[in-house]
């Protein structure tokens, strides 16, 4: 059985219609790309690649761009997770985490969504420095830091209900000893209608 995210939180956005579709939304995460093909066959299609980039996946879009990359911070702050994100991290349910959500955007447009779960205690020593990340990307983070090893892929199907949502998802969790953080990835299909630049 898949495990879903329905309580995800809408974060505040600016006025434009654009931007106020670009929320995330329900998912339901699939262990691996063949189990959530069976129920949409869309994860066999452009999107393909990106479902199932390993190492860095900020590198990858950087490597797609043309002209240039950047993230947009849209919330980032303590709060709760949703439950099965609590539950996936094996954290108390009331218990508060850092929770970071951007936008990676590709020459001039969003291509990923991407929410982040820090529970306290990866916040620890030299982890206070994942409060400060500013629009720097976590990945670049991460991937410099060899202590950090990412998990399985995980393939999530969205479930829209606003035009613009992304429909799937890739998610990992990131272990560094006892601790381990959440980075989920919403693709946006502005990203696999091209071909990915290899």
């Amino acid at each position: 059985m898949p495990s879903r995210d329905s309580d995800i939180g809408q974060p505040p956005t600016n006025d434009h219609t654009r931007a106020a579709t670009l929320t995330i939304p329900a998912t339901e995460w699939y262990r691996s790309l063949a189990a959530a093909g069976l129920r949409n066959p869309q994860v066999h299609g452009p999107a393909r690649y990106w479902l199932q980039v390993e190492g860095s996946f900020t590198r990858a879009l950087q490597s797609q761009c043309s002209r240039s990359f950047h993230v947009e911070v849209q919330h980032e702050g303590f709060a709760r997770p949703t439950r099965e994100e609590a539950r996936h991290l094996a954290i108390p349910a009331r218990q508060v985490a850092w929770i970071r959500e951007v936008r990676l955007c590709g020459d001039g447009q969003p291509w990923v969504l991407a929410r982040t779960i820090i529970p306290l205690a990866c916040l620890e020593g030299r982890g206070r420095r994942l409060r400060h990340l500013g629009n720097r990307p976590l990945g670049a983070y991460l991937f410099s830091n060899p202590d950090w090893l990412r998990g399985p892929l995980e393939t999530g199907l969205c479930h829209r209900t606003q035009p613009g949502q992304p429909e799937l998802a890739r998610r990992s969790v990131f272990r560094f000893g006892p601790r381990a953080l959440l980075v989920g990835e919403y693709l946006l299909p502005e990203l696999y209608r091209q071909a990915p630049a290899l």
